[in-house]
């Protein structure tokens, strides 16, 4: 049986941070997620029952839960559905939690900006900018060997090469914004 699912719907808590005992970084928070139909008897679009749901995300998808989701957020959770139950005093109580897969922004409901992290492999803008898509490119000064050989010894260094090692977001124009490798924003955005 495969129990993935795709919601829609909004974060209703601060996200909450933890580490296991095992030393896995863990983020959760309260999902809601509210149907809506239309009512012909009164012409109107009403509401349906909120549902809740309690996500966890794990590792990488942790800390990128961290920084970047909200409180009052619309996001899309796919994940694992888990339904638990326990007695406690000689009453049930139920639960309904998803074990994230993937979490992002509702872009039905407002924009993003997307920053890839540093581990998921260096991908030279080059490569991937001709469309003018801001994509992270390693910094010159990081300690790579050049694959080919080929380095310019008259190619311009860029100014903040020895300011900050690292990986860096390019515009369209060719503009380099430094990217704090660890949380994935933009060096010096306020949050």
């Amino acid at each position: 049986m495969n129990d993935t699912i795709t919601i829609r719907g909004f974060v209703a808590t601060e996200i909450k941070t933890s580490t296991t005992p095992g030393g896995v970084g863990t983020a959760s928070f309260r999902f809601g997620s509210t149907g809506r139909r239309y009512d012909r008897a009164s012409n109107t679009w009403v509401d349906l029952p909120t549902n809740w749901f309690n996500v966890q995300g794990y590792r990488q998808l942790a800390g990128n839960m961290a920084c970047s989701i909200r409180k009052g957020q619309r996001v899309i959770v796919v994940g694992r559905l888990k339904l638990r139950s326990w007695e406690k005093d000689g009453r049930t109580y139920h639960s309904t939690e998803i074990d994230a897969e993937s979490v992002g922004h509702d872009l039905m409901w407002g924009s993003a900006n997307y920053t890839r992290n540093a581990n998921n492999g260096l991908h030279p803008a080059s490569e991937n900018n001709a469309a003018g898509q801001g994509l992270a490119e390693p910094a010159h000064d990081i300690g790579l060997p050049d694959p080919e050989g080929d380095e310019d010894p008259g190619e311009e260094d860029h100014p903040d090469d020895d300011a900050a090692a690292g990986i860096f977001l390019v515009d369209a124009d060719g503009n380099r914004t430094p990217v704090d490798a660890e949380t994935g924003e933009l060096a010096g955005a306020a949050v």
